[in-house]
């Protein structure tokens, strides 16, 4: 199971092989705790002492003594527990050590050799010789987005992460150097009592989660990391600038935009519903006061000073007045706070906000500028009575944040299918014509329609107790769009319609705004006060993309409601279904092609285009690593705006400390930065038309290998025979159901538990099928002249060359002999082997392919971070892997003769855990 690392381990600490060093004696080594193999020796110690006291028999395992395949049915549950929480450790191991080297790397060179950073990309900027008024230029139109999403990927319990960030916190303390060896074993029994937690805890989620548990899930991360984080952020990023452009007074705005889909997101999902988004709405809302609440408290602890010592500008009476006499109870302020007028300001403003969660008597801070004008007038005293400093750290950050997230922390994006929403536009125009012939959505008649009722100002008249439950839903929830829209507070993203596939499909969702009051003049001469974002997700939906946009900007109620939001268009691009729907290379190219299309739409018409990824984890689902996947976009089709999704498990690894958050955001915002300034000189992201040429024909045979394995007949029994994906609905790891529609094809699947299976049964082939085929191919074709072409992409094209090592990557994780034991689960044996036959071919094709263009480079070379982490691992996933493919059988057979029996039901749902820990990803 461990036994390389286990032994080495046990040498190192000098530990008998039969027994254990207690946790004390842990302790009691003080040497200085800074290698890799410290936190991961600590680590393994104190888990196989807390299995050794429960379960003796799997810290034999763990030790290296036996296997999972030995073990007796009753140890099942508990071995798999303990390797996924092994996998758990390794991974808040990994974080720590991530964090340590980049500080290492700031102490001991400098904050601009941490690659991707803003100290690193300002250097490069600076170096390069760009001007101070284009970085100002591209600084104050940055615009960066991370959006949260709630999809059904994190198989983590809440609780199980915040023991994570325990651990990880009490890992950060024992690494300090100044204790005494009693402090430190006294933080290592603390840490072996959060081990034992995790252990009792469990992993498995008794009860789906709810979208209020999803909604209070996702604000944690903002409570606890990112509130704090985005300032730290900007400080950042105006060293940067200080230090590489010292003549000129650069300023940095705040560019953050956060924005989420819990509690907006009703595509297939039922338990969204019109009373869910308000809900969702208010919660927002009050974190983001109540986080408000902790900061001015805190200026009333410290701005003490006192009139007795130093001299009040004259002009500050009258704005202490203001807010006192606001405050709702001034009296007492100024009795309590005698001669410290900034406190007092302070106790002022404090109530006003108190008074915005319903506490005390003072007047409500009706909207983010009138609490900003008070944040701005106490910065000003402070600045003009010298506390520039005390501006600096104890003001500034607040405006900040208030700045980044207002009074609502996330723009609450709305997001439905064009099915849901041409439906119910459909049902309306029957209901308020019934002597008119119905007209039939995609059909002229649909599109004359629309466009009529838009130019007429239409508004439903009717009385919506007569109409469907789906249309009262969408109409109710146009209602509370509109409630919280008349704020202007920014609460309401955008409106994403996933599936759109016509400019018709856009326009029903302005007309059903138009209907339910969201238009701003009643001829519709007006604009409507939504953002509208189509969402192109299917091969055939990117390629029309441009013809799309093409009619949308020709229409005047949209080019007039576009101009409303400053003249920017975005859209969409999904990552998932276009792989489900072509595989990787396909979707990939285009992705990039339907980019650079629609940026120079938007030059032709004068608008800004800025693009919105759904990315997910996995690698197929657009999950290359952050910096990389960025610098590899069109050049300027980043602008200085992007958005991205971060979804269910990508979330807790990035947010869940605040270090590691602090980070990614940082490499975040600093490629987006980076490609709006460099992209359009960067030789590496030209287009060339050799090179796009020979992707697009790399496309065309990629796409018909692919298309032949999802054609082969068979093919859908045996994913769902060799692949978990109908038992993923027993991991109650979402609220959200598995398919759109309730179908049980392909299509209808949702790309998540699509990229999911094929994890599980490490087969991974959304990441690499097809593209062994295309090259091939192509090398046949055009002979040593194709290859030497390929090769020069590698080297030139930074797009291609993500593509490459993206797969190559991907290859190393996946592994045919696992595949093939789950390929031994399909019912009918001859189409399990035909099937898995092709797809093993495949792999070796695309792995000699591939090191065909990559040369005889190691892989270990090329990514040693990556080859080291998951190296470690994969000898007990293989594990675990033989043990699934049992379980799975058992739970098979128990369901065809009707068990109650939950023991082989919790094993399987633990062994899915333990794999997706050691991937790093669900879907």
């Amino acid at each position: 199971m461990f036994v390389e690392e286990a032994t080495d381990i046990l040498s190192l600490a000098k530990i008998d092989a039969g027994s254990l060093v207690p946790p004390v004696a842990i302790a009691r080594d003080a040497r200085p705790f800074d290698a890799r193999s410290d936190v991961h020796e600590l680590l393994f110690q104190l888990l196989v002492s807390v299995v050794r006291e429960r379960e003796p028999e799997i810290a034999e395992i763990l030790v290296g003594r036996g296997s999972l395949d030995s073990l007796a049915e009753e140890l099942r549950i508990p071995a798999l527990q303990a390797s996924g929480i092994w996998f758990q450790l390794v991974a808040i191991a990994s974080e720590l050590q991530a964090m340590r080297t980049r500080r290492e790397t700031e102490q001991t060179e400098s904050p601009e050799e941490v690659i991707g950073s803003f100290a690193n990309v300002i250097g490069e900027i600076a170096a390069h010789g760009y001007s101070a008024e284009a970085v100002q230029e591209a600084m104050n139109s940055l615009m960066v987005g991370p959006t949260m999403t709630a999809h059904p990927t994190e198989a983590k319990r809440v609780t199980v992460l915040e023991i994570h960030r325990r651990i990880y916190r009490k890992l950060t303390e024992i690494g300090q150097l100044r204790w005494a060896p009693r402090e430190r074993e006294t933080l290592v029994c603390d840490l072996r009592s959060e081990i034992e937690l995790l252990w009792m805890t469990g992993e498995l989620r008794l009860e789906r989660p709810t979208v209020e548990r999803e909604i209070a899930w996702g604000l944690h991360f903002f409570r606890e990391v990112l509130f704090e984080a985005t300032p730290q952020l900007y400080d950042l990023v105006d060293g940067a600038l200080k230090r590489h452009f010292p003549n000129y007074a650069l300023t940095v705005p705040s560019f953050m935009r956060f924005a989420s889909w819990i509690g907006g997101d009703r595509d297939g999902n039922p338990n969204v519903t019109a009373g869910t988004t308000a809900y969702a709405l208010a919660e927002n809302r009050d974190v983001a006061i109540r986080l408000y609440l902790t900061q001015v408290r805190r200026l009333v602890t410290l701005l003490s000073v006192s009139t007795n010592v130093v001299d009040m500008p004259s002009d500050f009476g009258p704005a202490l007045a203001k807010v006192l006499q606001a405050s709702g109870c001034g009296d007492a302020i100024t009795g309590r706070n005698v001669d410290e007028p900034l406190r007092q300001f302070s106790s002022a403003m404090l109530c006003r906000l108190e008074a915005m969660t319903g506490e005390g008597s003072g007047v409500p801070y009706p909207n983010t500028e009138a609490f900003r004008s008070d944040l701005d007038s106490l910065a000003d005293v402070l600045h003009l009575i010298g506390g520039r400093t005390m501006t600096q750290r104890l003001v500034r950050p607040l405006q900040q944040q208030l700045e980044s997230f207002g009074f609502h922390t996330v723009a609450l994006d709305i997001r439905q299918n064009s099915t849901v929403v041409n439906r119910v536009l459909a049902e309306l125009f029957l209901a308020m014509d019934p002597q008119n012939e119905p007209v039939t959505p995609g059909s002229p008649q649909w599109s004359d329609r629309i466009r009529d009722a838009i130019r007429k100002g239409e508004r439903i008249t009717l009385d919506p107790a007569g109409l469907s439950d789906e249309a009262r839903e969408l109409i109710d929830l146009f209602g509370v769009i509109r409630e919280a829209s008349a704020e202007k507070s920014g609460a309401i993203g955008a409106f994403i319609l996933s599936m759109t596939q016509s400019a018709d499909d856009i326009l029903a969702v302005y007309l059903l705004g138009q209907l339910c009051g969201l238009a701003t003049a009643p001829d519709g001469s007006g604009t409507i006060n939504l953002r509208v974002v189509p969402l192109f997700e299917t091969i055939a939906d990117l390629r029309a993309a441009p013809a799309i946009l093409e009619q949308l900007l020709g229409l005047s109620i949209v080019r007039r409601s576009i101009r409303d939001f400053g003249n920017r268009q975005e859209i969409m691009l999904g990552y998932s279904d276009s792989n489900k729907d072509g595989g990787f290379l396909a979707a990939n190219w285009e992705l990039s092609k339907a980019q650079k299309q629609l940026t120079k739409l938007g030059r032709k018409h004068k608008v800004r285009i800025s693009f919105f990824h759904g990315r997910g984890g996995s690698v197929s689902r657009g999950g290359a690593p952050t910096g990389r996947a960025i610098a590899a976009q069109p050049a300027g089709t980043v602008d200085g705006s992007m958005r991205v999704t971060e979804q269910g498990e990508v979330v807790s690894s990035k947010f869940a400390n605040r270090g590691t958050g602090l980070h990614q955001l940082e490499i975040l915002a600093a490629s987006v930065f980076a490609h709006s300034v460099k992209s359009p000189n960067e030789a590496e992201l030209r287009d060339i038309p050799e090179f796009d040429e020979a992707l697009e024909a790399l496309t065309g045979m990629s796409l018909a290998a692919y298309a032949s394995l999802i054609g082969e007949p068979g093919f859908i029994d045996y994913f769902n025979q060799a692949s978990p994906v109908e038992e993923l609905a027993l991991l109650k790891i979402g609220s959200r159901p598995a398919r759109r529609f309730g179908a049980r094809d392909i299509a209808d699947l949702r790309a998540i538990p699509w990229v999911f299976a094929w994890s599980q049964n490490r087969h991974l082939l959304t990441g690499w099928y097809g593209i062994g085929s295309a090259i091939n191919s192509f090398v046949t074709v055009r002979g040593d002249a194709g290859r030497d072409l390929l090769r020069q992409m590698f080297e030139r094209s930074r797009f291609f060359r993500l593509i490459i090592d993206e797969v190559d990557k991907t290859l190393y994780q996946a592994d045919m002999e696992i595949g093939r034991l789950y390929a031994g689960l399909v019912a009918d044996s001859s189409v399990g082997e035909r099937i898995f036959r092709k797809i093993e071919t495949e792999y070796d094709l695309t792995s000699t392919m591939v090191r065909s263009i990559v040369g005889d480079t190691d892989f270990a070379a090329r990514f040693p971070a990556f080859k080291r982490n998951f190296d470690r691992l994969r000898p007990e996933m293989d594990s675990i892997h033989a043990l699934q493919v049992k379980l799975l059988q058992e739970v098979r057979d128990q369901a065809a003769n009707a068990s109650s029996s939950k023991r082989p039901v919790n094993a399987l749902l633990l062994s899915i855990n333990c794999i997706s820990s050691g991937l790093g990803w669900t879907g």
